[in-house]
């Protein structure tokens, strides 16, 4: 029985599209790869359901990666018992190895006289790029009479099969420095594509939103930034770290010439099906060029605000600021914290089709139906304050500012509140009310900020505890969170009565698979929100300082982030130690502030 064409397999699961075959024979005409890798290449398929589709087609089981050899040499006993010169086997993009024969006999195979093992020996493990290759198949029956497995295995197994292989022969050569047409011929070659397609790939299925890739003296490590943590994905071998760091800046648009220099690359990719802004930052190291990748997906779905962590008297404050005709709102935080997806919600939320809303934005971060969204540049002057001024000419409603950077465009922003529109933007500051000082530093006057702003937020991520595999936490970790409330009370905090009527459910991490094994699965929003109103802007207008605002900001019933991370800690959805790993040092920055308005 003749198998089905692999792509018309894909096509029944709706893996892929008809277009996406059609363009996956066209590229094959182009470039002589495997169909599947064409469609990997192509960034329409994710390998994972290649692999399990191709392993029904064809028979073959797959590989789990923990069956790789782990030693280096343990890639070279098989060919050099069975006489295969190793330039074949990586034209072939192919490895094998012995399993099942007793530790004397893999000592033996060591040596690379041509004498094959006794049938009974071992089992021949073959992994390669096209199991079905005729040429393979042909040679491997020639030389080996025993078992023999073939094997399906993912494009990075693969590749750090190869490169082990490589390493362990002693065939690797270093790449000049100037050398910079033999780097574009590495980076085009099919290993290395399809190693760094395999990297984006695990990176979106882990939900990663940062790839760093550091180079070190022998190896180079590839981390994933996954829930705002870091972790170690995989380690190659330094050899081949120049033709992936060439093949990812010929992908981002940057000059693979230029190691020197720090650069900055952006560029618009696909992979797995799905479109992806890809920003790329490369920084000259002592060991070569540390690369980190953002990537941001254009089509993902926005959480909602419930679905963020905002809630209680900080969802009561947005909700009645967001509904002002004019004023400005400030939304702060550090980089990837969130505060581009609270400007987006707040824009669903005023974009009723009466009014004109415009963003400037760099990059812009999410399609939005009905607003007109613009794109700074800044490389050819087309900044914030320019765009702004070039936008207040468009008879807008709504601004909003992809990030308030300097004093021209703090000042802009601010008249255009006092004009008539409402204005939203972004502010580099620790607390919410840490933006009122950075305003004026900015050269605002303190009764302009006091007369043009309607409302702050700022925000940190934490980690959602995983669902399936928390426990209750130690009785120390919740004397040392209660007793952080109990200071918050002292002090004159306000907590909302509905948080503290529920009963307490402290819980710790453990991990699980479903998590894996961190603990946490996802993350949640903590919010600061304040609305500059009352004795808040009398505060303000009449440059009281950081403690009188605290002050008057604390009657009205704010809350820090600290304490809304206690309360959410309190219900369970992350943990104490989160809380205070995240918010450590903004807790003790807020309690000097709240001391100091005690004895102000």
């Amino acid at each position: 029985m003749i198998p089905h064409p692999i792509g018309e397999i894909l096509l029944a699961q709706k893996a892929i599209s008809r277009t996406d075959i059609d363009q996956a024979l066209a590229y094959q005409r182009e470039t002589p790869v495997l169909f599947g890798q064409a469609l990997l290449r192509m960034g329409a398929v994710a390998e994972e359901r290649l692999l399990a589709a191709l392993s029904r087609q064809l028979g073959i089981p797959l590989l789990d990666a923990e069956a790789l050899p782990r030693e280096d040499a343990d890639y070279l006993h098989a060919p050099a018992a069975l006489g295969l010169p190793l330039r074949w086997l990586l034209e072939k993009t192919a490895v094998m190895w012995w399993a099942g024969a007793d530790e004397a006999r893999l000592a033996a195979l060591k040596y690379p006289e041509r004498t094959s093992p006794a049938p009974d020996a071992a089992r021949l493990v073959v992994l390669a790029r096209d199991p079905l290759d005729p040429g393979l198949q042909e040679r491997l029956s020639m030389l080996w009479r025993g078992e023999m497995q073939v094997v399906l295995g993912s494009n990075r197994m693969l590749d750090s099969a190869l490169a082990r292989l490589q390493t362990a022969g002693a065939r690797t050569r270093e790449v000049g420095l100037t050398d910079v047409e033999r780097l574009r011929e590495m980076a085009e070659e099919a290993p290395v594509i399809d190693f760094v397609s395999a990297v984006f790939e695990d990176a979106l299925r882990d939900g990663a939103s940062d790839i760093h890739i550091e180079p070190f003296e022998h190896e180079f490590q590839v981390r994933f930034r996954v829930d705002g943590v870091l972790g170690l994905v995989q380690t190659q071998p330094r050899s081949r770290f120049d033709a992936v760091a060439s093949r990812i800046k010929l992908v981002s648009a940057m000059d693979i010439a230029e190691r020197r220099l720090p650069q900055d690359g952006r560029q618009t990719v696909r992979f797995a099906g799905q479109d992806i802004d890809l920003r790329v930052s490369s920084l000259p190291g002592a060991w070569g060029e540390s690369l980190v990748l953002r990537l941001l997906r254009k089509r993902q779905q926005l959480p909602s605000l419930e679905g963020l962590g905002l809630q209680g008297s900080q969802r009561a404050v947005f909700d009645r600021v967001i509904s002002e005709p004019n004023g400005v709102i400030l939304v702060t935080g550090p980089t990837g914290s969130g505060k581009s997806t609270t400007l987006y919600r707040a824009l669903e939320r005023v974009n009723d089709g009466t009014g004109k809303i415009i963003t400037i934005e760099d990059p812009v971060e999410y399609d939005m139906e009905g607003v007109t969204q613009v794109q700074a540049r800044a490389d050819i002057g087309y900044d914030f304050a320019r765009g702004l001024r070039a936008i207040l000419r468009q008879d807008p409603d709504v601004i909003m500012i992809g990030e308030i950077r300097d004093g021209e465009t703090a000042r802009i922003a601010i008249q255009a509140a006092l004009t008539g529109h409402l204005v939203l933007s972004t502010l580099h500051t620790n607390t919410a009310l840490g933006a009122i000082e950075r305003l004026i530093d900015l050269g605002v006057e303190p009764f302009l900020v006091s007369a043009s702003l309607r409302g702050l937020l700022a925000q940190r991520l934490l980690r959602r505890l995983c669902a399936h595999c928390t426990i209750p936490a130690s009785q120390d970790r919740i004397d040392e969170a209660e007793r952080l409330m109990a200071q918050a009370s002292d002090r004159g905090v306000i907590w909302p009565l509905d948080s503290r009527s529920e009963p307490a459910n402290w819980r710790s991490p453990v991990g699980c698979p479903h998590c894996r094994n961190q603990g946490y699965a996802g993350r949640i929003a903590v919010y600061e929100a304040a609305a500059v109103e009352g004795d808040l802007k009398e505060a303000i207008a009449h440059g009281r300082g950081r403690a009188g605002v605290e002050d008057a900001a604390r009657r009205a019933g704010f809350l820090s982030l600290m304490q809304d991370g206690l309360l959410k800690a309190r219900a369970g959805i992350t943990s104490v130690e989160e809380v205070l790993r995240v918010l450590g040092g903004a807790a003790a920055s807020q309690a000097a502030l709240s001391q100091g308005a005690d004895h102000g």
